[in-house]
């Protein structure tokens, strides 16, 4: 967590992403995001059935929960780290940049080497089946409120400045996510767990202010 350095002043929680082995259930890594994002972008496709004129009795029945996309933009700078090169946590940013901080977010969305080399072998044994290769599960948590299984499907990466040795010190990273579901995991995932988890505590807080008081809208009663 970080301070604004005033006494008094609220901690501010950071967001992040976490990666975890959903068979063994197990924390891989977690990456901290060095300034929170100022602002992220949620969009929200409902998925039903009505849709062709005249559909009557289906226009109105949900097969499944919205597909919901996160977009943001993470900052990394390594100013900090670059004026303190005697502190041992720095060091690996003073002799490589932000290089270890980039190749940690590209493993979100690459397989590992050791994945690559068996997948090869076995098609160099002629099996002639392979399964792909599972990916570890991420969660983009956003607060106590929002931990949310995800799949990261764009990553970018803006590189504004380096160092004498072309090694990155300032990025953007332009993350988007889609939010895993239960439609996409069973509920005897981790994730379909995860994500009912999610969802209670969005219908949790809807709770605390919903109203069926319509005179605010300059009615007694409705039609």
């Amino acid at each position: 967590m970080t301070t604004t350095g005033f006494p008094g002043t609220p901690k501010t929680l950071r967001g992040g992403l976490v990666r975890i082995d959903p068979n063994a259930r197990t924390l891989l890594d977690v990456v901290v995001f060095q300034y929170n994002p100022d602002t992220l972008t949620r969009t929200l496709q409902p998925r039903a059935i009505g849709g062709e004129p005249g559909d009557r009795l289906e226009v109105l029945r949900f097969i499944g929960p919205p597909h919901e996309t996160i977009k943001f933009d993470a900052e990394i700078d390594a100013t900090d780290q670059l004026e303190n090169p005697a502190d041992s946590a720095n060091q690996p940013v003073v002799t490589y940049g932000l290089l270890p901080a980039l190749a940690v977010l590209e493993r979100l969305v690459t397989p590992s080497v050791a994945e690559l080399l068996a997948t090869d072998a076995l098609f160099d044994s002629g099996t002639l089946e392979v399964s792909p290769m599972e990916a570890p599960l991420v969660l983009l948590v956003w607060g106590v409120k929002r931990v949310v299984p995800v799949l990261v499907s764009n990553l970018s990466f803006t590189e504004e400045a380096f160092d004498t040795k072309l090694r990155p010190i300032r990025v953007k990273a332009s993350i988007e996510c889609k939010v895993l579901t239960s439609s996409d995991l069973p509920l005897q995932h981790v994730g379909g767990n995860l994500y009912i988890a999610y969802r209670q505590a969005v219908e949790q807080l809807a709770a605390m202010v919903t109203s069926s008081d319509v005179r605010p809208l300059g009615l007694e009663h409705l039609p």
